[in-house]
């Protein structure tokens, strides 16, 4: 997590499909004060409760606009769905019935001045690009002007490959709107900068189909001028190799940190650490995802992995705050 200036101290945010408040550390990074958050599962709430001292409301779709306060900035990591009548080029309509809708619904009724929201990089594939079209043509029809860009979080200091797609709208009445540009970053970083030393939960994984077949005890005489290339680095596998069967090197990135997932290495790859191979514990998860250490991690293990899986990375979401702010404060 990188340090905002508390530039935007005079801005409010809400904080939809909360999660366990990714948004809400980048924006209160910059000075912005959360004045609502919606989250509907039960073990996230208890964790963003426990962090920022704010319990979610439930269910967002049966949520009243009007009971939602007064803010200037609309956050959200909505979960993409069909859109039931997609390709009818409808706009607005045609998000009833989806979760996006209740993102138009409230911004219909409260004109935040920026949205700020963030998805899967295949949200731009759903459906035959439908999904997203009417998506981005519901904002335009609501009054905004929109920016997405996909950008990988391995870009931006946290060593995790990891490629999402970010918008970024803005009312259209805001003078200087169109200073908006996404950033543009190269930070290298390593995955072995953010492990433990003595890890709790990194689970070890002993086995006789254990292969290592690649040798990169050296990666700065195999990368020449790069001592760390910014991606994965896979130097083995388990069984027959297949999707959380993987190793990788600490010299390189994490592989994308999932929710869900099958194999040995389920939800976080699996790693060669000091001649052993393991998978991440949640604390370096959390760190993966731009979390710091005081963050409190849910008890339950499968849930604190479930929770990073499906967050968003802090790091990157404070650069694009950096270039709203430009607009905001220009």
């Amino acid at each position: 997590m990188i340090t905002g200036k508390f530039t935007l101290s005079k801005y409010k945010f809400i904080d939809l499909f909360a999660g366990i408040g990714g948004f809400h550390y980048a924006l209160s990074s910059f000075g912005a004060k959360c004045v609502y958050a919606s989250e509907w599962d039960e073990y996230a709430q208890k964790t963003y409760w426990q962090n920022f001292g704010i319990v979610p409301d439930g269910d967002i779709t049966k949520v009243e606009e009007s009971n939602i306060p007064q803010h200037d900035i609309l956050c959200a990591g909505f979960p993409c769905q069909a859109f039931s009548i997609s390709g009818k080029q409808k706009g607005f309509e045609d998000t009833r019935g989806t979760l996006f809708f209740d993102i138009a619904r409230i911004t219909k009724y409260h004109r935040p001045k920026v949205l700020f929201l963030e998805n899967v990089k295949n949200l731009l594939r759903h459906n035959n690009g439908n999904t997203f079209q009417i998506i981005i043509q519901t904002l335009q029809e609501l009054d905004y002007n929109v920016f997405f860009k996909i950008l990988n979080t391995g870009e931006f200091g946290l060593p995790q490959h990891r490629e999402r797609v970010y918008i970024v709208a803005f009312r259209k009445d805001l003078k200087n709107k169109n200073l908006f540009c996404f950033p543009s970053k190269k930070i290298v970083s390593c995955l072995e900068n953010v492990l433990e030393k003595h890890p709790n939960n990194a689970k070890i994984i002993e086995r006789n189909d254990i292969m290592i077949n690649k040798n990169f005890n050296n990666p700065h005489t195999l990368f020449e001028d790069f001592k760390y290339p910014n991606k994965p680095i896979q130097i083995g596998f388990i069984n027959k190799g297949g999707q959380g069967e993987r190793i990788y090197h600490p010299a390189g990135h994490a592989i994308t940190l999932s929710a869900y997932g099958g194999g040995v290495g389920a939800k976080t790859g699996l790693y060669l650490v000091n001649g052993k191979v393991r998978k991440l514990s949640p604390r370096e998860c959390a760190r993966l995802q731009g979390f710091p250490d005081s963050f409190k991690i849910n008890e339950n293990l499968n849930q604190a992995y479930k929770q990073f899986g499906n967050s968003v990375s802090i790091n990157v979401l404070q650069y694009i705050l950096f270039e709203i702010e430009k607009v905001l404060l220009s």
